[in-house]
């Protein structure tokens, strides 16, 4: 041995491997006529699983494989990383879970062939049963027909074999004896009667019964195919559900197995209807109606709309009756309900009070309820609508409406004046009659309702009530001091001075008008006030005129509809009914009213979503339906080049945004005019903010504010908030902004007037003017025109003015002078040069 042999030391075992469960091996195979041959196979080993020390028990399975094609012998494999420890028996886990599951998949597959044998088995038994009974039942019905027969035959058999019946001879036909031999018997052949057999026949019927018995039971392929038993069997539900199938398939072809019967139908019109709208109120089809209007000469489609008399020929031509509505006719007219006279039972008056800013009007009614609105009004004005009800020491009760004074506010007080009853003119003794105390007698006529007037403030120095009436005659106002047929009264609302005096008045111009309603009906009330209040959703102040109003009753006021879920008075208590002449609070409405509405309450929701949506359709056609174009209009649209000034209202109240709306207006002139981008009553939101924010515009909040939500988007898309407590501090800052909008007012001031006598080349291209100043003077920098034949030919500036050579500042009249004008040089001998100088003004609206 070599010394490196010797070297190198011996493993103590073997390395540690696989095991190859393939070997290559060869077989020799031996063919006819001496010829052989070797083949490569390869041998497997199967693996046994089973107790320790059982393996060593087991025998190898060979396993012989031919081979495709010899191989040379393989090259030892290289070295492999060691793999996860076998489990069992040799066995790694991976080798176990894929035998296991391959034996879970032969033993299926075995019990599902086990399963198919048997399943076959048992048809071909029950096949080989059923053609068995079959068979037994066609030899026992060939076996019963047989016997029916030999019956049958034997019993003729049995009529044909009995003896003839003899006719018997009488004596005179008889032959006398001649023999001593009787004489042979002579018989007439007649043909042998045919005798009942009631025994035999029974017998047969009885057998037949029996067997009829026996097989009613039995439903053979004979009964089936001749249809017999057909009334004592029911039909399947497999054949009722054909026969459904069958109806269903003929009504989608549009050829129903049975015509029915056409059903007549009361079909209602309105005065414009769709022809697939009426097709579906008379129950045709919509190509049947416009086959009809093409043979009328109508070439319409389902969608268009048609007209009442067109509607109407169709429904009586398809024989059908026809109702005509108008959608006026959804329209509730309480003007045509009128309460018979012996329902009617006496109601407190409504007395409004009405007069100038600042007369004492909301101070004389605290005075007469005992209580301080005035202290929480901004500003000390009234600016609201709001609503009282006073007790009479005699326990009579008087509603009180307190109107603003202020002139943005005309709409309340001509609302204010139409739902009462009397109205109270407060006039200030100090400060006699005002332009909205003028106002106010206008809207008592126009209401035609009796006047009281009030003068108010007669403990102030300088207070002469004599003044007040003797103005008053300016207007038609006679009081009863002047021999007219109008109370007064003298009272003083801060030293309570003549109050008991003006309510005895109120009292007795009360009996005079002998105020009725009738409290048991349907309330029907005018809408005072409406606002949106956070908590409480959309609330209306409601006066009630007749009938009553009750928790849970549906009404409709305007283009809203409600459900009264509760009822608050002036004093914050809450009642559960409200008769004539009441003012309550009513919540529970879909949406905020306009001020002036009439709620009236229906008998259920449907009729009020009706009658809202009628009322709403018609508020959209009066929004949207434009004036006739003319060319007129068209021209005026084109020339009128008005600023315009987009704003966003919201206020707390509808009257007030009515108000806001209609002062705003009013500020609009030919060169800016406000546009009212959305007006609205509650705080003020998200949306509110990306209307305005489109558009640029800032948000006037009137008593109201925005909420956290509103004022971030407001931070990040630079939306302005405009707030206020009191109108006219609104209008004043409306006013600013608008008239700053348009910038400063500049006025053109004529400084002097130039005749062009000649014109001279200065310089290359320009042209100088020789000038004889008319009027005034010229002065060099002035901004000029130059006119020929009074028409303007080009604006200028005067860049130099020369005078014998010599540049100079100022021209005189009566002087002559060379100009230099800037940016033209059309001039011509015999133009006019005019001079003016700009200067700018603050813009006042």
């Amino acid at each position: 041995m070599s010394e490196e042999t010797k070297d190198t030391p011996k493993p103590a075992r073997k390395p540690l491997g696989l095991k190859r469960s393939v070997e290559p091996g060869e077989v020799k195979q031996t063919f006819s006529h001496g010829r052989t041959n070797k083949v490569v196979v390869e041998v497997k080993r199967k693996k046994l699983v089973g107790k320790p020390g059982a393996q060593e028990a087991a025998k190898e399975i060979v396993k012989e494989t031919p081979a495709p094609a010899p191989k040379p012998a393989p090259k030892p494999a290289p070295k492999k990383q060691p793999v996860a420890p076998k489990v069992d028996d040799g066995l790694t886990r991976q080798e176990l879970q894929a035998k296991l599951l391959r034996e879970a998949e032969e033993a299926r597959l075995e019990a599902m062939q086990e399963a198919r044998k048997r399943d076959t088995l048992e048809k071909k038994e029950q096949t080989a049963e059923e053609k068995k009974r079959a068979e037994e039942n066609r030899k026992a019905e060939e076996e019963q027909a047989r016997k029916a027969k030999e019956d049958i035959a034997a019993a003729e058999k049995a009529a044909a074999e009995a003896p003839p019946v003899a006719e018997p001879v009488s004596e005179e036909t008889a032959a006398p004896k001649t023999d001593a031999r009787p004489p042979a018997r002579k018989f007439t052949p007649v043909e042998s009667p045919k005798r009942p057999k009631p025994e035999k026949k029974e017998q047969k019927v009885g057998r037949e019964d029996r067997a009829d018995r026996r097989q009613s039971g039995k439903l053979t392929v004979n009964r089936a195919l001749r249809g017999e038993d057909g009334a004592a069997r029911a039909r399947s539900l497999a054949a009722l559900k054909r026969a459904r199938e069958k109806e269903k398939r003929a009504q989608r072809s549009g050829r129903p197995s049975e015509p029915r019967e056409k059903q007549i139908r009361s079909v209602i019109v309105p005065e414009a209807i769709t022809v697939q709208e009426l097709a579906k109120r008379m129950g045709e089809k919509g190509a049947d109606l416009v086959k009809s209007l093409f043979n009328m000469g109508s070439m319409v489609t389902v969608n268009q709309t048609i007209d009442q008399d067109t509607a109407e020929l169709l429904v009586e031509e398809f024989g059908h009756n026809i109702q005509r509505v108008s959608e006026s006719d959804v329209e509730i007219d309480t003007n045509a309900d009128v309460d018979p006279e012996e329902t009617l039972m006496p109601r407190p008056p409504v007395v409004t009070i009405m007069g100038h800013v600042d007369h004492g009007k909301t101070s004389l009614l605290d005075a007469l309820r005992g209580t301080d609105v005035v202290a929480g009004e901004a500003g000390g004005i009234t600016q609201h609508i709001g609503a009282y009800q006073v007790t009479m020491k005699n326990g009579d009760k008087v509603t009180f409406l307190d109107t603003p004074g202020h002139e943005a506010f005309t709409e309340m007080r001509m609302r204010g004046a139409n739902v009462t009853d009397i109205v109270i003119l407060v006039v200030a003794a100090d400060d006699g009659l005002m332009p909205q105390t003028i106002e106010a007698i206008n809207h008592t006529k126009a209401a035609g309702v009796p006047m009281i007037v009030a003068i108010n403030k007669i403990d102030k120095e300088g207070a002469d009530p004599t003044t007040v009436r003797t103005r008053l005659l300016e207007h038609e106002i006679i009081v009863e001091e002047m021999s007219g047929d109008v109370l007064d009264a003298e009272v003083s609302a801060l030293k309570k001075i003549g109050l008991e005096e003006l309510m005895d008045k109120i009292h007795v111009q009360a009996e005079l008008l002998e105020l009725k309603a009738r409290p048991d009906r349907p309330a029907e009330g005018a809408v005072v006030e409406a606002k949106l209040d956070i908590g409480r959703g959309p609330v209306a102040t409601v006066l009630i005129e007749r009938g009553t109003l009750k928790r849970g009753d549906v009404f409709v006021v305007g283009s809203q509809t409600g459900k009264v879920r509760a009822m608050i008075d002036d004093k914050g208590q809450q009642v559960k009914e409200a008769g004539p002449s009441t003012p309550v609070e009513v919540l529970g409405i879909s949406g905020v009213p306009s001020a002036g509405d009439k709620l009236t309450v229906v008998e259920n929701e449907g009729r009020a979503r009706e009658v809202a949506a009628y009322r709403a359709e018609q508020e959209k056609l009066k929004r949207t339906t434009q004036a006739p174009t003319s060319l007129e209009n068209m021209f005026s649209a084109a020339a009128n080049s008005a600023v315009e000034f987009p704003v966003l209202v919201k206020a707390d109240v509808q009257g007030s945004t009515e108000a806001i709306v209609q002062a705003l207006n009013k500020i609009s002139n030919d060169d800016i005019k406000v546009r009212i981008l959305h007006s609205g009553v509650g705080a003020i939101t998200e949306s509110d903010v990306t209307l305005a924010g489109a558009s640029k515009a800032p948000i006037i909040g009137f008593n109201v504010r925005p909420n956290a939500k509103a004022r971030e988007i407001a931070k990040r898309d630079g939306v302005r908030f405009k707030y206020f407590d009191i109108i006219y501090d609104l209008t004043d800052d409306i006013r600013a902004e608008m008239a700053g909008e348009l910038g400063p007012e500049k006025i053109e001031n004529v400084v002097g007037r130039a005749e062009v006598k000649d014109v001279f080349k200065s310089g290359k291209k320009d042209k100088a003017a020789g000038l004889l100043v008319t009027e005034g003077a010229l002065r060099k920098g002035l901004f000029a025109r130059l006119t020929r034949d009074d028409v303007i030919v080009s604006a200028t500036t005067i860049a130099s003015l020369r005078r014998f050579k010599d540049d100079v500042e100022e021209v005189r009249a009566g002087m002559e002078c060379g100009a230099v004008l800037e940016d033209t040089n059309d001039i011509k001998p015999g133009d006019m040069l005019e001079v003016f100088q700009v200067t700018e003004k603050e813009r006042v609206l």
